[in-house]
């Protein structure tokens, strides 16, 4: 099946490829011809098969949108991410991790939430993973969506230690103190293994 899916891909990159490198033949060709590469031109990669591949209903800009931050964060979506989230998150990719902190140049993991969901959402939320865990509402593991907290903690009894944003495919974003802004995924026997609780903050 898989192979199927990718030969379809193929096929219908080699017919767009086909069609953006016809030559225009009179002047209303030519000009919608223009106004297509000019769309074709933005920053985004359109390499990407997630185009193919159980995609919604979009336009064509919204899609290479999702593409592109698929890619950038390493990330299967869904495209029905908040893209204020997305776009959000993928700039403070790399930030190095500071304790107490909450910038561009140094944030450590409730900073970073604390400062994403201000951007995004207009929240102010605690600068504390465990005053945060009280504050949202406790979800199941299995309904966590885009824009969820995920908290850790060291076995049970002990204290959460640490907070990260759900992105999706089991991948979140968070602020690890061995590498700053980064994405993860809960699968990792380290993060599975101390992985607590997901909670929703209300909108």
């Amino acid at each position: 099946m898989k192979n199927i899916i990718l030969a379809s891909c193929a096929a219908f990159s080699m017919t767009l490829s086909l069609f953006f490198e016809h030559t225009p033949t009179d002047k209303n060709t030519k000009l919608n011809s223009v106004e297509t590469a000019s769309v074709l031109s933005l920053d985004f990669p359109t390499s990407s098969l997630l185009t193919c591949i159980n995609v919604p209903s979009l336009n064509f800009k919204d899609t290479l949108y999702y593409n592109y931050y698929a890619q950038t964060l390493g990330v299967r979506l869904n495209y029905s991410e908040d893209k204020h989230l997305l776009a959000t998150v993928a700039d403070w990719l790399g930030t190095p991790y500071r304790s107490g902190a909450a910038s561009r140049q140094g944030t450590d993991c409730s900073g970073f939430v604390s400062k994403v969901y201000k951007e995004v959402y207009g929240i102010t939320l605690v600068h504390s993973s465990r005053s945060m865990f009280q504050s949202v509402e406790h979800i199941k593991k299995s309904a966590i969506k885009a824009g969820d907290l995920v908290f850790f903690r060291r076995g049970p009894g002990k204290p959460i230690y640490h907070v990260g944003i759900y992105l999706n495919n089991n991948k979140f974003i968070h602020s690890a103190s061995n590498g700053g802004v980064m994405v993860s995924s809960l699968n990792q026997s380290y993060y599975a293994r101390n992985y607590y609780a997901a909670g929703r903050v209300n909108l």
